[in-house]
């Protein structure tokens, strides 16, 4: 059987992108259970409510929903319990420090597979208050606005 290449999106939180502001990202490993990883293969999993937390000198992803697996048996795995994150110990150092910080959290925008291993992208970010994300999405529409007008007069310049 061939090996797997390349990154397969399970699933993405596109909700943290507009409730924090992102400051930095980081790729963790995840320990998981031979049922938890067919029941992510077949795309049922949900970040709505994850998070991350350090706990002892180790990251640990909480909140996660992995369904579990319709074949599996005795050994299926629970739902929602807390899985560990595998990070080389100078990014977990810094995660440490920066979490002390007033108003940082872990959050995990995305799950998926890179080279046959399961993956979260984890963000270090800074929550918004109501007036920052009316700010994000007036700028982001400004911008949308202007990349169309500068395809129409491209587009114009080109025509004639």
């Amino acid at each position: 059987m061939p090996k797997e290449q390349g990154r397969k999106v399970i699933v993405s939180n596109r909700r943290a992108r507009h409730d924090y502001s992102i400051l930095d990202t980081y790729e963790a490993g995840l320990v998981l259970v031979g049922t938890e990883v067919k029941s992510l293969r077949a795309g049922r999993a949900s970040l709505a409510d994850a998070f991350a937390t350090v706990d002892d000198g180790e990251v640990w992803l909480r909140g996660v929903h992995i369904q579990e697996y319709e074949y599996g048996t005795w050994t299926n795995h629970e739902a929602r319990r807390k899985r560990k994150l595998l990070l080389h110990h100078g990014e977990i150092e810094k995660l440490i420090g920066k979490t002390k910080e007033s108003g940082l959290s872990l959050v995990p925008l995305s799950m998926y597979f890179k080279d046959g291993k399961a993956k979260v992208e984890l963000a270090l970010a800074r929550g918004r208050k109501a007036h920052d994300k009316r700010q994000a999405i007036a700028k982001r529409d400004a911008e949308r606005e202007m990349a169309k007008a500068m395809g129409r007069a491209v587009k114009g310049k080109y025509r004639r």
